[in-house]
């Protein structure tokens, strides 16, 4: 259903600092690109919450009916250490500390960063492309840019000209930074005698000897800048303007800006129309940091062995608790702060078990259709999830005083009431329905305890043909059943 021709939805865009009515390049169809993570360490908690918010954002969008392409990339190459142009890459120095190829370090945290995601409900990306997988658009790009003369090669290196684009463009539009000032206050340093000046950034990195990522171009082996890739893999899949790019507050600079300057020297004009950012996640009301110790990891929610809760919550506890606060403000994660969050979990859920028993009466005492509008004109005033939840929670009132007989609704509006109040919990918010899983996973194991009987009453029969059958295609779905003394079980891989 195109609910999205009935609803006005604003977007805070980070460019203009103003809340905007979100209009797509393409009636019906969503461009998203979120900056995804540089695999070289566990994913942590901080970067948990902003894609987590991002994946509000697209459960929204489809909940709308909007088509989306949503593309959140790998970083698994170019990303130097401290994020300036001169020193190591971060996934090639882990490489070789830990005495591993590369990709071995690529493999081990990509694979980490699903497996948390998945914890936590996430739905995956329509496409994760990775910065290896696109070198030649990188190299591409880097040419273009070169050929508009907004680049220049050095010593095998190739600079992003600032100075050059800032005379006819904005360099700092977004992080809202002057050029004058950010000149006037930097130092030189060793290291950047290969620019022109000190605010100029690598597009490609010459590769020294020891540089164990590395590949051909026309200025010699190297290895692309950290920003090449996101302007390389967001214009192949979303096109020279797309809808909406998002990521961390801490990408505003210099990642998102040097973005924007890559892809105006290449095409003349903005990349993205609306620029979104999610804000940070501190500890105990500090910034978390695995130096100081003021740091816990997402696993350790849910198995208990942080030092800083009292006991494990589920991710879905977790993922309620971050969504109870909005994309774009601070969110500090506390032991009764989640406390409290399972609490409010808790009266949802009850609450939405209860509406399967609410009987109907002929006339409604609520205004169930003026509360579903609010629902709505939460989410679309820049997916404000916490009015969204104060929302949901005067419906969860609603289902309770109509159980107690103190209120009553139509069956008409029961079905309004329960249907809007599952779409924005498990659709929107993301929060896994538990209870509907227990209960397939009940019938799941009914049909193979049905299909084992099946295969005993063969067997007893002596029709060993039909008693293999049915164990191999159990095992195809992988479904593998053990014949023992005390009968046939079986496990689910």
């Amino acid at each position: 259903m195109q609910l999205y021709k009935n609803h006005s939805l604003k977007i805070y865009n980070s460019l203009t600092g103003e809340k905007e009515l979100f209009k797509p390049v393409h009636e019906g169809n969503v461009g998203m690109y979120v900056c995804g993570p540089t695999v070289y360490s566990n994913v942590h908690l901080g970067n948990v919450r902003t894609f987590m918010s991002f994946d509000m954002i697209f459960r929204y969008l489809l909940h709308l009916g909007y088509k989306v392409r949503y593309v959140r990339n790998i970083t698994d190459v170019g990303h130097i250490v401290d994020d300036v142009d001169d020193g190591e890459d971060k996934i090639a120095k882990k490489a070789r500390v830990e005495q591993l190829e590369p990709m071995e370090i690529v493999q081990r945290y990509t694979v980490d960063f699903h497996d948390v995601l998945n914890q936590f409900n996430f739905l995956p990306p329509s496409i994760e492309p990775t910065a290896t997988g696109h070198i030649i658009e990188q190299i591409e790009i880097v040419k273009q840019i070169i050929d508009k003369g907004f680049a220049y090669e050095s010593n095998g290196s190739v600079y992003f000209d600032v100075l050059k684009f800032n005379e006819t463009h904005n360099y700092g539009k977004l992080s809202g930074r002057n050029i004058e000032e950010m000149l006037a206050n930097t130092r030189d340093t060793d290291g950047q005698s290969d620019k022109r000046n000190p605010q100029d950034f690598a597009l490609w990195k010459r590769a020294e000897p020891e540089h164990i990522m590395r590949w051909p171009s026309p200025w010699g082996v190297g290895f692309p800048g950290w920003h090449l890739e996101c302007t390389a893999m967001s214009t192949k899949y979303l096109g020279e303007t797309f809808d909406i790019h998002g990521g961390g507050m801490d990408l505003k600079f210099p990642h998102h800006e040097c973005e924007i300057a890559q892809n105006e020297a290449c095409t003349g004009h903005s990349p993205v129309n609306y620029w979104m950012h999610a804000n940070m996640l501190t500890l105990n009301g500090k910034k978390m940091s695995k130096s100081t110790g003021n740091n816990i990891l997402p696993s350790e929610i849910y198995n208990g062995g942080s030092p800083f809760l009292s006991k494990a919550f589920s991710p879905n506890v977790a993922r309620f608790f971050m969504m109870q606060a909005h994309y774009r403000s601070i969110l500090d994660f506390s032991n009764d702060g989640i406390l409290a969050a399972e609490k409010g979990f808790t009266r949802l859920i009850d609450g939405l078990d209860l509406i399967k028993d609410l009987k109907p009466n002929a006339v409604s005492s609520i205004d169930i259709a003026t509360w579903k509008q609010n629902c709505y004109e939460a989410m679309n005033d820049d997916f404000n999830t916490p009015i969204l939840i104060a929302n949901l929670f005067e419906g969860i009132k609603y289902v309770n005083l109509v159980n107690d007989g103190k209120e009553t609704l139509t069956a008409a509006d029961i079905t309004i009431l329960g249907e809007t109040l599952k779409n924005f919990t498990f659709d929107v918010l993301g929060i896994k329905d538990e209870k509907a899983v227990s209960n397939q996973t009940d019938k799941l194991e009914g049909v193979v305890e049905m299909l084992i009987n099946m295969r005993l009453e063969a067997r007893a029969n002596k029709n060993f043909a039909l008693s293999d059958q049915i164990r191999d295609q159990l095992s195809a779905l992988g479904i593998q059943l053990k014949d023992g003394k005390e009968g046939t079980t079986f496990s689910i891989q």
